[in-house]
This record gives C-alpha cells, structure tokens and sequence, in this order.
C-alpha cells in the first residue's frame, strides 16, 4: 500500500486537481502543497456547495486531515489570511488543520508590482502572467534575498531584509519600468502584524511530514499548474515560475523520494490552456466553443477563458514520462458527450512533412508543428454523474480505453462531473 501520493496536472494546468484531492484525503492523514502560489485554483464541489481554494491544500474541507503549506510554496499572507476567513466565515477550523512551513518565501506587495509593470512593458510579449507576484518572488528566492517565514520572528533580520529588498525592487519600479514605487513603512507594519497572526500556524513541516511517516501515515501532495507549465520542462518561456513535476513533491516539502510510492496524473478528457503560448491541439471553431461552453472553461484563479483543443496524446505522453506517473484520473468525461466524432492527436507532422510521436524541445520548434488526429466515434448519452464504469457507453469505454493505449498508462479514475461524488474509481491510489 502506498503511504505517499502524488497528484499532479499532466497538461497545462486547470485539469481537475482540486476535486481529485479532496475525493482522496478522505483516506488520508494529511495533504500538503509543495508549489506554486497563489496563481492556482482549486475548485471543490461539495452538494450545492462550491468551494475555490488557492493557497490552502483541498484537505481543509475535512475532519481528522492534516493540512500543511511546504516550503516549495512563495506565500502571500494577504490571500492566504483572505482565504482563511472565508473558509472560517463557513464554520471551517482552518486554524486547527493549516501548518505552514518556515521556510515559504514571502510574496510582498513589490513583488506584485513588479510582476504587473513587466507585463505592461512587454506588451504583445507578454507571458500572460496571473500578475500576483509568482515569478518576481521565485526569483528573489533563487537569488537568496528572499525574506521567508522564518525571517518574520528573528525581528532584526526581518527589517534589514525587507528595506534592503524593497530598495531593490522600488528602484527597479522607478527607474527602469517607470513605475509607482511601493512605501517601506505600511509594509513592514502589516506584515508585523500579519506575523503574530500566522505564528501559531508556523512548524518545521518536514520534521512534521517525517513524524507522520515513522506512524505510517498515508499522505497525498498535492501539485498546482501542470507539468507542461514546469519551468525547466514545459513550454518555455510560457510557463510557470516552479516545477511542477512530480517529483519537486520531495523538494518542495521535505520529505525524502522514497517515501512517494504512487504518481497519479490528471488529465483532461480534451485539452486546454490559459495565457499565451503553443498549443498545437487548439480548436478556432464551434467544436472549441461547445467544449468552452459545456466545460465551463474560465480560470478559478483569474476568470480567464480557457483555450480548448483536442485530447493530444504527445504532450501527455511526455508529461507522463517526466514524473513516472502511476495511474491516471481522467476528468471532464461528461463534456464529451453529444459528439458524433471525437479526435485524438496522436502525432505531429514537421515541417518537411515527417512525422514524430516525441514532443520538440523548444517553443520554437513546436510553433512548425501540424497535429496528426485520429477519429473515434463519439457516444449521445449521457455520462454525467456516472459512478460505475459499466453504466459508460461502449464508445466511451472504447475512447478511454484508446486514451490509455496512447499514453501507455492506466486509468484508475473517470470524473464524470464536479461534486466529488461523480466519479468512477476503479483503482485507488492508496491501495496501488
């Protein structure tokens, strides 16, 4: 039986984490986030009641899990206390179940600043960020100026980091962006007060994790974004500030690899994506639209429209292999239906007119890409709401089953619609 799991995204992001999370940590003792930001959104679907988390890990919403933000995490106190209130606002003890780790590196309204005015100066360049102040913090935290959790209670060091850091970002502001600079005092004064209330919540979470480890705790980590927005191995330089693969779970909490024993990936039914960048499978036609329309594909995060494409079996194929996925849940089946004929890329077509099944390297490279689709017959009733994988039309069966073959993993899991009871699960991850 695995005692760590892993759920990460395996296209560009929005695939149906957050529900996938929440259906499992009813078998957990503790869920943790290990990167990214604030920029994911998580959407949970309980009954009538919908439930958008960002920061804090889908685990909050039970009792009896553990909840944990890892150090892989750049943390804005401002949505993390934000998000914390409405929660608590619904009689959630969210300050009973949350820890945070000391060593999350701290988004500061410069951050945000910066991220914004770069994204105004590059114009029709820009990367389509969430402008939240992700990658200007990412960065700090590579160069070793962050200030980090940790920093907020040793006082001294916490005051001579943020002038120092915020000298550095407001001169950025104001003389090469041209932007408005960020007052040092109103700062320094919330994030004082910001530290007394986060103190209780503050731990060494990997000393944490590893106490739970040596009781045989089962623990799901959870992932944001997807790996093709990894920022080493997606589609650079449209991707996220962090590693999203699977296997940044062990450095962005503290917990040794070893104790991961089941990768599951989740996957779209189709295909989509937010903001800029190559997206080979995309749909400009009413086929695009109805999988917008029916997917209800806008941002949790931003409300920005989703692109929508067909399922590409290449890139996910290539995603699968970076992070040694186990099994995959498939979501949005149910979006599907009513197609007399679905698509399936399961190629790209080079400029000289070979063919290759292995994703190009480069942004460059994939922008003289043409998919090579394969059709399947579609199915007319309905898939919503199913929990049993014998209730599916065969041609479903036949499109998932075809889905699998591509990829060369199994489907453990078939989401059949939002609340966290539509689902099919065929193989659970902590009994892999």
């Amino acid at each position: 039986m695995s005692r760590g799991v892993v759920v990460i995204g395996t296209q560009w992001g929005d695939e149906g984490k957050g529900k996938v999370v929440d259906l499992l940590t009813e078998e957990v003792h503790a869920v943790v986030r290990f990167q990214g930001g604030h920029n994911a959104g998580h959407t949970l679907v309980i009954g009538a009641e919908k439930t958008v988390l960002h920061l804090i890990p889908a685990g909050i919403l039970r009792d009896r899990v553990q909840c944990f933000i890892g150090n892989g995490v750049v943390l804005s106190l401002d949505a993390l206390f934000n998000e914390c209130d409405t929660l608590m606002a619904r009689g959630v003890p969210v300050e009973q179940r949350l820890r945070v780790s000391l060593g999350c590196p701290l988004i500061l309204p410069t951050h945000v600043a910066l991220d914004q005015a770069r994204e105004l100066k590059r114009g029709k360049s820009a990367l389509g960020t969430t402008g939240r102040g992700i990658g200007p913090a990412y960065e700090d935290k590579v160069a070793r100026r962050a200030l980090r959790v940790g920093d907020l209670y040793i006082a001294s060091k916490a005051d001579e980091r943020l002038a120092e850091l915020m000298d550095y970002h407001n001169f950025l502001l104001a003389n090469y962006y041209d932007a408005p600079t960020v007052e040092f005092t109103e700062v320094r004064d919330n994030l004082a007060a910001q530290a007394e209330r986060l103190q209780p919540l503050v731990v060494d979470v990997s000393s944490e994790l590893g106490i739970l480890l040596d009781n045989d705790a089962r623990i799901l980590f959870e992932g944001a974004q997807g790996v093709m927005l990894d920022v080493d191995h997606g589609t650079y330089p449209f991707v996220t500030s962090s590693n999203t693969v699977a296997g940044y779970a062990s450095v962005g909490s503290g917990v040794g690899p070893g104790h991961l024993g089941y990768v599951l990936g989740i996957v779209k039914a189709y295909t989509t994506r937010v903001g800029a960048g190559p997206f080979p499978t995309e749909l400009h036609d009413a086929i695009g639209a109805r999988l917008a329309e029916v997917g209800a594909e806008f941002g949790a995060t931003t409300g920005r429209p989703r692109r929508c494409g067909w399922f590409d079996a290449v890139a996910v194929r290539s995603s699968l292999r970076q992070s040694s996925v186990d099994g995959l849940c498939v979501t949005k089946l149910d979006v599907l239906d009513g197609h007399d004929e679905l698509h399936v890329c399961t190629a790209y077509r080079l400029p000289d007119g070979s063919e290759t099944t292995v994703m190009p390297a480069t942004v460059e490279a994939l922008a003289g890409i043409t998919p090579v689709y394969e059709a399947l017959p579609g199915w007319h009733a309905s898939t919503a709401g199913l929990t049993n994988y014998n209730q599916l039309p065969p041609t479903a069966k036949r499109y998932l089953d075809r889905l699998a073959e591509l990829v060369n993993a199994p489907i453990d899991i078939v989401s059949t619609g939002p609340d966290r009871r539509e689902t099919i699960v065929l193989r659970h991850p902590f009994e892999a």
